[in-house]
């Protein structure tokens, strides 16, 4: 949830970040800056899953969860607390990117270290609601994050937020740290980490995910409709819904408010009804669909422009993002060797947040800017879930056999 928050604020605020670190006469140059920023912390998620995926796969769950909060705290606290652009010059932009290359080295393998640990410890039959928590924790986030600027927003003028009032939903996401490191600090080992005789280091670690690179490119490839759909639903809401639609910001800050909480439903729901039915109908059938309808209930929607539209358009787009990501984050989890599950997991959910997801707000906006058409984030949704598509279809020839959970007894 942390993580997640802190990436969700960030992306809120992107204008207001954009104004007080990257300055300019040009207003559309000066949010590309701070978009980018946003995206270049997750060029960092590859290395930090390479590197702490390994760490975990040698060293336990637990101590590698402990590693990852450590270095996101260190970067949300440096963003919320830097000093802007007007009071240290070039330094400031400088340290914000610092601060997000931490952040993206975290998150490269905090998504996988949590999604392991949960579906390690469920019950049998049962990995798909299990690991579908970890998605859940983040639209807690997503409504979090959303609630605490609209709250900021009803107590700081407009042009008090763009100078400082923006670092307040930062700072509060900073005040539950403590807790957070007491909360990991309890947790057990795994029984399945403790049962193994031989833990890999990372030079066998890193060997044996170049040795399955077709099966992590593939894992990438599926990775990479969730990380879209979920940036262009969250994230990148309030940059399209104020610059783009010209939206009340209150009015879209409830609408993600309300995102958050339809993401926070349909991950356990359908994670669960992919330990019925098997993971690979859902994934086609969300893949299918969202092909299918990605661009055209975004060119309805900037037809006529307005909250209710906004609302029904992204309501859509999450029961698309909830159900495919409750059954991808299990099947994505099973397809990957055991000795290098946190790894293999990590590095292709990375590549897909470092290549596609976490640019999303930034090609939306520039693509918008060169053609002119507002609709343009429908395709870039469409090509995310054609990968999808074609990974799923490929998934079962590659690698070891894809044991699918279609009843209480299968573990």
């Amino acid at each position: 949830m942390l993580e997640m928050y802190d990436f969700m604020v960030f992306g809120y605020y992107a204008t207001a970040i954009g104004r007080a670190f990257f300055p300019g006469s040009n207003e559309f140059a000066s949010l590309m800056k701070a978009l980018m920023t946003f995206g270049a912390g997750y060029l960092m998620r590859p290395l930090g899953a390479i590197v702490l995926g390994a760490y975990i796969d040698q060293h336990g769950r637990r101590k590698g969860l402990l590693v990852t909060l450590t270095l996101m705290a260190f970067g949300t606290l440096s963003i919320a607390c830097m000093p802007s652009y007007a009071t240290i010059g070039l330094l400031a932009p400088l340290l914000v990117l610092l601060g997000r290359l931490i952040q993206g080295l975290s998150a490269g393998v905090e998504l996988g270290g949590v999604s392991v640990y949960l579906a390690e410890i469920a019950t049998p039959g049962r990995k798909g609601f299990f690991s579908a928590f970890q998605s859940a924790s983040q639209q807690v986030a997503v409504m979090l994050a959303a609630l605490t600027g609209i709250i900021v927003a009803a107590y700081v003028p407009p042009d008090q937020m763009a100078q400082w009032g923006w670092r307040i939903p930062l700072l509060a996401g900073c005040a539950i740290i403590p807790f957070l490191f007491l909360l990991r600090r309890s947790l057990i080992e795994t029984p399945e980490f403790l049962a193994r005789k031989h833990h890999p280091d990372a030079r066998e670690i890193l060997r044996t995910v170049l040795a399955h690179w077709r099966l992590v490119l593939l894992g990438m490839m599926l990775s990479t409709m969730t990380t879209v759909c979920f940036y262009l639903i969250t994230a990148y809401t309030p940059t399209f819904g104020g610059t783009v639609l010209h939206l009340e910001a209150s009015g879209v800050q409830w609408v993600i408010l309300c995102v958050g909480a339809s993401n926070f439903v349909w991950l356990p729901v359908m994670g669960a009804v992919s330990d019925r039915v098997g993971r690979r109908p859902v994934l086609f059938a969300c893949s299918i669909l969202t092909l299918l309808t990605a661009y055209p209930v975004m060119a309805w929607l900037v037809s006529a422009p307005s909250l209710g539209r906004l609302l029904g358009v992204e309501l859509w787009l999450s029961f698309l993002f909830g159900a495919y990501n409750g059954a991808m984050i299990p099947y994505l989890i099973e397809i990957m060797p055991v000795e290098v599950r946190t790894s293999g997991f990590s590095v292709a959910f990375s590549l897909a947040a470092g290549v596609f997801g976490g640019f999303t707000p930034a090609v939306c906006t520039y693509f918008i800017e060169v053609t002119k058409n507002r609709a343009i984030p429908g395709l870039w949704l469409s090509l995310a879930a054609a990968l999808g598509l074609i990974a799923t279809a490929l998934l079962t020839s590659v690698g070891k056999p894809v044991r699918e959970a279609r009843s209480p007894a299968v573990a």
